[in-house]
């Protein structure tokens, strides 16, 4: 009988503990979150000149050149000193373009 009873009392005890396991946050081997380790990229400022490079518009600043991916936005500062936001693919060295206004 004491033996049926520890065996009921254990488990008893296993199944209320694998049932509140979330509840205790004792849980492992969970996936991530959907975009839990991935990082958005920061939108950052370059300062620099709009300048042609055959077909197409690039960055040139003090440091290095970089392909805008908004050649629309960029034509039209030709030449010019220029602010640049976005967000930088360093892989490629292109500007994800949010924005281009004149340098102050």
């Amino acid at each position: 009988m004491v033996k049926m009873q520890k065996l009921v009392l254990t488990l008893v005890l296993v199944f209320g503990v694998v049932q509140f396991t979330p509840l205790l946050g004792l849980q492992q081997n969970q996936p991530p979150a959907p975009g839990a380790d991935q990082q958005q990229p920061m939108e950052k400022s370059f300062q620099g000149k709009i300048e042609k490079d055959g077909d197409k518009f690039l960055l040139k600043t003090a440091r290095a050149s970089y392909d805008l991916d908004d050649q629309e936005k960029a034509k039209s500062f030709e030449g010019k000193d220029v602010k640049v936001t976005g967000t930088l693919d360093a892989s490629t060295k292109t500007i994800h373009v949010t924005n281009i206004e004149p340098a102050a």
